[in-house]
């Protein structure tokens, strides 16, 4: 009996020995599995930092491309518009121009009305070389973003909301409103 009882121990052994290692394997292979998840997690959380980086990159260079074009556009616009209030101020010795021109054509003396003509041309020519224009205003459809009423004036069914008469010039600066034209309306 003691012999059955060895044998049978002994199975028993081999038999738990044998789950034993079953259970080892398996315990291996979950080890192993837990592993692999563990760098798959790790591997796809790298791989949305990097996604997330590359993607503020692209933004912050869009931003700096657009920072760097608005900034060329302004002092572009800076240059083109330093000479404004020199030319401001000298729209009034224009106007005093063609008024004396005005002035000067019904006198007699050829020599007088030609000296002023030539040197209200040369102001012109100067002003408009630095980028000032004038509005052509008389007879154009009155437009309150261009034109300053002063008065109005029965003018005819066909001069009804048109400009009949400048007072004053309006003036663009590269293409910019500098001042409006004032001006009589037809109604």
């Amino acid at each position: 009996m003691t012999d059955n009882r060895i044998d049978n121990d002994s199975i028993m052994d081999e038999h738990a020995a044998k789950e034993t290692g079953i259970t080892d394997t398996e315990s291996g292979n979950q080890s192993s599995e837990t592993a692999v998840e563990e760098q798959n997690s790790e591997t796809e959380r790298l791989t949305a930092e990097l996604k997330e980086t590359k993607e503020k990159y692209l933004r912050l260079v869009a931003e700096f491309d657009n920072f760097r074009k608005r900034n060329a556009k302004e002092r572009l616009e800076t240059i083109q518009t330093a000479s404004k209030d020199v030319i401001i101020s000298l729209l009034d010795v224009l106007d005093d121009a063609e008024r004396a021109q005005q002035q000067l054509e019904p006198a007699s003396s050829d020599q007088a009305i030609q000296g002023v003509v030539l040197v209200f041309n040369k102001l012109k020519n100067i002003l408009q070389a630095k980028g000032l224009k004038p509005m052509d205003a008389k007879g154009a459809k009155f437009n309150p973003d261009l034109h300053e009423a002063i008065a109005e004036i029965d003018a005819g069914k066909e001069m009804k909301e048109k400009v009949v008469e400048v007072l004053q010039n309006g003036y663009y600066l590269n293409d910019k409103i500098i001042r409006f034209a004032k001006v009589v309306v037809g109604k």
